[in-house]
């Protein structure tokens, strides 16, 4: 047995973490002038209830891992950004690189992405995996590929790239990129637009896939029943917004998302078809320089606004509703990683309104993705040094 493997063969326990009433919501705004446009627009009440947390460490020793997704005999698949997509196994066996990857554009934000597991899995094999796309001259975009794993998990066949997002850009960074499937078969694919003062108005040119939600069949072309926008790429299903590295199908059938803002404004959102979410023309975030993003403002009858929005930032990534059975009292919270934040945040809901947050694991590593294992346990993947696959259940189970 090699050490890898021996290290890798045994879970790890953590002390249980617990989560108590932090005082999150007394750190200054960026923007103390800001006002939200109406009541719990942002710092809900903090949950006041404390929750041990008991930490198995799957997997450690992943390097920048992005994205994870469990297939249905409890393996997981994983994204490292240098390239590698890797299974690992129920007993923590972290295989090596599943060959067939496209060659990916690492840099700054870049690499490979998000992945995502068909839910017929166990008939097809398919998966699909989105991923920063060189595209020459120094550019790139975001593309999404998807093929059949095969058998032995060793390789991806008949690999297709069923979309490449429009225009390129020389910018390594903001690349949005997870991936959801709806429940007519659609898939959602968000977009980043690409964050340099140029590209940045994008987000608000429909003939363009920057700063967007994107609808697309799953093996190529828009999906039917996308909104009707005058001159717009069809594959759009709303626009305006900024850098999307959070989303996932809530418990009403509808996609949800967070995105970054700059400093300040992370937004969560239900996107609607056809509507624009104001990116960069309102915020409530502000440049990292501390001036205005263009004229400062907030809000506009044009646009869309954020169910709930952050100041300071949580610095989202991964986002999960929480449905299984060992969280009694989470069930349909809003479950998103914090990068900035450190933190695994949970939402508690009221229809669309936020109506508490809570935060838990606080300073114990990037939170990059999160997802609900079939046993009903939290998943999670830190990107902080030695990345780990973190399992957690209620203490002490």
């Amino acid at each position: 047995m090699t050490p890898t493997r021996l290290m890798l063969a045994f879970a790890f326990i953590l002390p249980p973490a617990l989560a108590t009433a932090q005082d999150f919501n007394r750190t200054p705004p960026n923007s103390p002038d800001q006002r939200p446009a109406f009541d719990g627009q942002t710092r809900a009440p903090i949950i006041d209830q404390d929750v041990e947390l008991q930490q198995e460490t799957i997997a450690q020793g992943l390097s920048s891992p992005w994205g994870i997704d469990q297939l249905p005999n409890g393996d997981w698949l994983v994204t490292e950004r240098g390239g590698a997509l890797r299974l690992v196994s129920v007993d923590g066996t972290l295989s090596a690189p599943i060959k067939g990857v496209p060659e990916v554009d690492a840099r700054g934000q870049g690499g490979l992405l998000d992945v995502l597991v068909a839910d017929d899995f166990a008939q097809t094999r398919r998966v699909w995996w989105s991923y920063a796309e060189p595209r020459g001259k120094g550019e790139n975009a975001t593309a999404v590929a998807t093929g059949v794993l095969s058998a032995d998990n060793s390789q991806l066949d008949d690999v297709d790239v069923i979309f490449q997002q429009q225009p390129a850009w020389a910018s390594t960074a903001h690349y949005g990129s997870r991936l959801v499937f709806g429940r007519d078969g659609a898939l959602y694919v968000t977009t980043g637009e690409r964050s340099q003062r140029e590209p940045r108005q994008l987000a608000q040119d429909v003939t363009t896939h920057l700063g967007k939600v994107l609808r697309i069949d799953p093996l190529g072309g828009a999906a039917s029943g996308n909104p009707t926008i005058a001159g717009g790429q069809p594959e759009i299903w709303s626009y305006g917004h900024r850098n999307i590295q959070s989303a996932a199908l809530g418990p009403d059938g509808a996609l949800w998302t967070v995105e970054h803002g700059p400093r300040g404004g992370d937004e969560l959102n239900r996107p609607e078809a056809g509507r624009n979410y104001g990116w960069p023309v309102v915020t409530y975030g502000e440049e990292y320089s501390g001036r205005p993003i263009g004229e400062g403002i907030t809000a506009d009858e044009t646009f869309e606004q954020p169910l709930y929005y952050w100041d300071p930032v949580i610095a989202p990534s991964g986002m999960a509703f929480y449905d299984g059975e060992l969280f009694a009292d989470w069930q349909d919270s809003v479950l998103i990683g914090g990068l900035a934040s450190q933190a695994l945040v949970r939402l508690e809901l009221d229809g669309t309104r936020v109506t508490g947050e809570a935060r838990y694991l606080q300073g114990q590593g990037r939170v990059r993705d999160v997802d609900v294992a079939q046993d009903g346990s939290v998943v999670i993947v830190t990107d902080s040094g030695n990345g780990a696959m973190i399992r957690l259940t209620p203490c002490c189970r």
